[in-house]
């Protein structure tokens, strides 16, 4: 069902009563998160935050995650049952055998460890490392459990019970030990491509436009020039604070509203903004900062070079229990200045980091148009 198209009039934000610093401009429809990139109270304090959940080795609630340690376990397997197959038929047969085990022991671990990620954010690295090797141990059991009720029960020590407690917490220690690198090696990437979108988003340019607009709507416009500098005060109070986990659709779709409104009153006509929001899309987790440089993008690249201007969509729908959000501009015949992607490729990293195989990024142009389209899990 088509939802309705808001006029650009509605892009602009409310009115909200001043405050007396940053920290204080939390406009209806925009979330305030309680930690920060500098601290909650400026610039001068910057707090050691608690590790969150996706920092932990516990973090395995991710289809990509799940995919790959059944992958592993089970290229395990395989090799191993080389050492004592005498032809194909015999490996294939083995590695049937130990599959049927293997594959229920990997997803009771993974689900163990999904549920316990909260509890284990907060637990010191040795006790990550007993719970996650005990859960291996237990996991070999239960494939092993299953194996003698079917009625296979192999010969080996301890009436074969001491191979799959002991290869079953030898490969949740091989497994867990990937997953605390992965921890280690995402919180710097999510940094590093932060700190890479934050330098693409403020460029000086748009921050001196909006200033020369303000001045000179300051003696013609008075309330105008307030909506203005609430809205680029927000702008930069999120870009300068903003340091949770994730934010939901609808906070991101405010957050770009406040800057095409300031881009509205620089471009007057030339700028036409059509939305089309579905409701049900809005709760869908995305990375904070996320739809404003692909808003910018369209605006710089679409809307300045044209003289006649151009158009920029913005749609979100639900689609297979899926959000699905597209930002479409108009392609200007002169042309642009060429540039180099950071805002695009920052953003497909930022969603890669935090949804894996489960998001999806995709561009297209056909000379007239230019889409980005966004997939992500509600």
């Amino acid at each position: 069902m088509n939802k309705p198209v808001m006029p650009v009039s509605a892009v602009a934000a409310p009115m909200s009563s001043p405050a007396s610093n940053w920290g204080d401009l939390a406009p209806a429809g925009v979330s305030r998160q309680s930690s920060s990139l500098f601290g909650p109270t400026g610039f001068g304090s910057v707090p050691a935050p608690a590790r969150p959940v996706s920092g932990s080795p516990f973090d395995v609630c991710h289809v990509g995650v799940a995919l790959r340690a059944l992958l592993f376990v089970h290229a395990t397997l395989g090799v191993a049952m080389l050492f004592s197959a005498t032809d194909f038929t015999v490996w294939l047969g083995q590695f049937a055998l130990g599959s049927s085990a293997g594959l229920p022991a990997v997803l009771l671990w993974l689900v163990s460890a999904c549920l316990l990620s909260r509890v284990m954010a907060q637990a010191p690295v040795w006790v990550e490392w007993a719970v996650a090797v005990g859960l291996g141990a237990v996991s070999g059991a239960f494939g092993q459990a299953l194996l003698s009720y079917a009625g296979f029960t192999p010969a080996t020590p301890l009436g074969g019970w001491l191979a799959p407690i002991v290869g079953g917490a030898s490969l949740a220690a091989a497994l867990f030990y990937w997953l605390t690198l992965r921890a280690r090696a995402r919180l710097p990437a999510d940094t590093t491509a932060r700190l890479a979108e934050l330098q693409s988003r403020i460029r000086p340019h748009f921050l001196f436009n909006t200033l020369n607009t303000a001045i000179a709507l300051a003696r013609l416009d008075p309330a105008r020039t307030e909506h203005l500098l609430e809205d680029l005060a927000e702008l930069f109070r999120v870009a300068l604070s903003e340091g949770g986990e994730s934010v939901t659709l609808n906070d991101e779709v405010a957050l770009a509203q406040r800057y095409l409104a300031i881009e509205q009153l620089r471009f007057g006509e030339r700028l036409q903004v059509s939305w089309e929001l579905d409701p049900d899309a809005g709760m869908a987790r995305v990375p904070p900062l996320l739809l404003q440089p692909l808003v910018e993008n369209a605006v710089r690249h679409g809307v300045e070079p044209s003289a006649e201007g151009g158009i920029i969509r913005i749609r979100t729908r639900v689609k297979r229990a899926h959000a699905v959000v597209s930002i479409t501009n108009s392609v200007s015949g002169a042309g642009s200045q060429p540039g180099h992607g950071i805002a695009l490729r920052n953003v497909h990293e930022r969603l890669r980091l935090m949804h894996d195989v489960a998001a999806q990024f995709d561009t297209q142009s056909d000379g007239k148009l230019f889409r980005v389209q966004i997939v992500v899990p509600l």
